[in-house]
């Protein structure tokens, strides 16, 4: 029998429904052999050539959102999969699909934990998009899972294979010597927090985008943090009662040293040029580095249309003699890496340590989770004081002891008060 790797997706949104169903379009027609050069691991393309992979199902909280999902791949592959739909509907296809090897969670924000450990109880492999959850409790929980049964979690983290950020990570940081200090900011549209997603109050921008640098960063320097602030503010969401935060900003001490703040908001107007503005910046001891991923130089503007910017590394269509079209680029790149390992694991009986390098982990994860935690409390307390006139003083720190917010408004109430252990291991 042809071998075969079996994938629901759950979560056919803004992401799920884009990137992954037309990732795992091309996955269906074609195997994965042919885009193992770009993302360094061709030495695998003889062995996963003969590798089939079968989206077996597409899962949405909506029946109509299922179908249409469905209805897409049918008409791209041929091959129309299953449809499930409710509040969990991953615990119908882990019944229906005993032999699932890959459950790929492309849920809201804070709903990736339930459907991430339900698949890894039953020995599924599980491709989830990012943040892997909001909750350092939870990462560990999911970690200690995935141990227990060999699966692995592999985390949708795409800008680590944007082609500039791997020229900045094997290349460029060397030569800028030791980081002193950057900025990383990625602000989104307002169509976003306002129409596109209904659980914005269920996050932040912070939590929702900030992943993508904090990870890019560890990408980097594998650097663990020591401590952090963060503010935000909520003023435009606020007119259309919709109680979230605009924008947060969150500034992370690194332990070499260096400190970068990260910003980000989902406010942007609509007629912004570009689909998102974002770029980072790093400045080191004999340099600096600059990266604007939203202007590459790519420009156009015509009668009617306005002045518009493309990413052309995201994700693009590539034209094929048939009149179909691929799908490329550094979003479908963090995808494969996850397979591949799943593959490794699935077909040449490799544990799931002996394929860690090859994507990004559950464990690398867990340290972006405690960043997006902690940064939501410090960031609720320091805005309550803010709105009280008592400054912006809230921390948090990362040591031997686990996590700690410092929040010295609490002094009347004692030492315990004031440095309140959220968290009690090392990162």
């Amino acid at each position: 029998m042809q071998p075969t790797i079996q994938i629901a997706l759950v979560g056919a949104g803004m992401f799920g429904g884009d990137v992954h169903l037309r990732a795992y379009a091309d996955l269906q027609r074609f195997g994965i052999a042919g885009q193992l050069a770009r993302v360094g691991l061709d030495k695998y393309a003889r062995d996963l050539a003969p590798v089939k992979f079968d989206l077996v199902a597409v899962a949405t909280r909506s029946e109509k959102s299922a179908q249409k999902s469905a209805a897409a791949f049918k008409e791209w592959t041929g091959h129309e999969p299953k449809t499930y739909f409710g509040d969990a509907p991953w615990e119908d296809i882990l019944r229906d699909f005993p032999d699932l090897d890959v459950l790929a969670v492309a849920t809201p924000d804070h709903l990736h934990t339930q459907p991430i450990l339900a698949a890894v109880a039953k020995g599924v492999h599980v491709l989830t998009e990012k943040p892997m959850c909001l909750s350092i409790q939870e990462s560990d929980e999911i970690i200690a899972a995935a141990k227990a049964k060999n699966c692995i979690v592999a985390v949708d983290m795409h800008k680590r294979y944007d082609p500039d950020h791997l020229r900045i990570r094997d290349d460029i940081q060397n030569r800028i010597g030791a980081p002193l200090y950057g900025t990383a900011y990625l602000e989104e549209p307002l169509e976003v927090s306002t129409s596109t997603f209904k659980w914005v109050e269920s996050s932040d921008p912070f939590s929702y985008v900030g992943p993508h640098w904090t990870d890019l960063i560890w990408s980097y320097y594998k650097s663990k943090p020591v401590s952090l602030t963060a503010v935000g503010q909520k003023k435009r969401l606020i007119r259309d009662g919709i109680n979230a935060y605009d924008a947060v900003q969150v500034r992370v001490d690194f332990d070499n040293g260096m400190s970068i703040n990260f910003h980000n908001n989902w406010i942007t107007p609509a007629d912004f040029e570009g689909p998102v503005n974002q770029g980072h910046e790093i400045v080191g001891a004999d340099g600096k580095v600059e990266s604007d991923q939203q202007y590459r130089g790519f420009r156009w503007w015509n009668q009617g249309g306005g002045t518009r910017t493309s990413n052309n590394h995201f994700t693009r269509d590539v034209a094929r003699p048939d009149g179909s079209k691929g799908y490329i680029g550094y979003g479908v790149d963090s995808l494969t890496v996850g397979l591949v390992a799943i593959s490794r694991v699935k077909f040449a009986k490799e544990s799931r340590d002996a394929v860690s390098d090859l994507y990004p982990t559950a464990e690398e994860a867990r340290i972006t989770c405690a960043l997006v935690d902690a940064a939501a409390k410090v960031r609720d307390l320091n805005f309550k004081y803010l709105n009280e006139g008592k400054g912006a003083t809230v921390t948090a720190r990362f040591g031997e002891d686990g996590i700690t917010i410092v929040d010295p408004n609490r002094i009347a109430e004692g030492a315990d008060a004031v440095f309140e252990r959220i968290y009690d291991r090392p990162l």
